[in-house]
């Protein structure tokens, strides 16, 4: 690669660079309107639409800086492309791949963190589950299976975006009784309403599913069965794993401990 084409693929790193600075200034004012917000509700009311306004112009800018990163990191990678390709050293190739590679990890990182996708509106329901059960899954990432349990939450985090959940019905190898967690909200499944059936899934016969498993508090992978279930009937489940006499039993769950087989799940 010539020594014009190096110059260029720096000149875009450091375009990148400056992208996701600015894209950090913007994600911590939208945060800084969300904490006052959350302290003090009656701003909006006095402040007309002044606040909503600078937030949806944030939220803009946000994703402007978003779609301007993706495309100055397409070039980039095209250009490192190339770069294996020309006559640099391969010492010269693995630390610049190395040092693009670390920047990619750290803006993956930061964009979990910091992520503005999520609405206030969403933020609300979730911080609304406070006292609710929902399913929770208590392993971590690199587990070799997923293990779901009925958790009561306790707490919403809406910076950290984290729960703070408790398990009250810990196994008998829990020397200290009941266990708190603190998981992301990727973890957290919440249950259809027990006094309003109208939010519970309506998921067709063959289909995968995760639900309590009668009797106990943890939930696990199951297929939904004939006959399909009326809107405030039980479902009709099939458990993996849960053979009787060369068969599986059929058992029936409440709609309320029923919900979405989480994509990827290790049982």
């Amino acid at each position: 690669m010539s020594t014009f084409d190096i110059g260029s693929l720096l000149e875009n790193a450091r375009e990148l660079d400056r992208l996701r600075k600015e894209q950090e200034e913007v994600i911590l004012e939208i945060n800084k309107i969300h904490k006052k917000l959350q302290a003090t509700p009656e701003l909006i009311e006095k402040s007309g639409d002044n606040v909503l306004l600078r937030l949806r112009d944030l939220y803009f800018q946000a994703k402007d800086l978003s779609e301007n990163e993706l495309n100055v990191s397409n070039v980039l990678i095209a250009q490192l492309d190339g770069l294996m390709q020309s006559g640099l050293s391969a010492a010269q190739r693995k630390k610049i791949g190395s040092e693009q590679k670390k920047k990619r990890l750290k803006a993956d990182s930061d964009n979990a963190r910091h992520s503005p996708a999520i609405s206030m509106r969403q933020l609300e329901n979730l911080a609304n589950l406070k006292g609710e059960q929902v399913a929770a899954r208590v392993t971590p990432d690199d587990a070799e299976k997923d293990e779901w349990f009925v958790v009561k939450v306790i707490h919403f985090d809406r910076e950290a975006k984290e729960f703070e959940v408790l398990d009250e019905e810990p196994g008998d190898d829990e020397e200290s009784g009941q266990r708190k967690y603190k998981l992301p909200m990727t973890r957290i499944i919440p249950f259809p309403k027990r006094d309003d059936p109208s939010t519970g899934h309506d998921f067709p016969p063959g289909r995968h599913v995760l639900a309590v498993y009668p009797g106990t508090t943890a939930l696990y992978k199951a297929t939904v069965v004939p006959p399909h279930r009326k809107r405030t009937d039980d479902y009709l489940l099939e458990f993996d794993d849960d053979e009787e006499d060369g068969s599986l039993p059929q058992r029936n769950v409440p709609i309320h401990k029923v919900v979405p087989l989480p994509e990827g799940h290790r049982q």
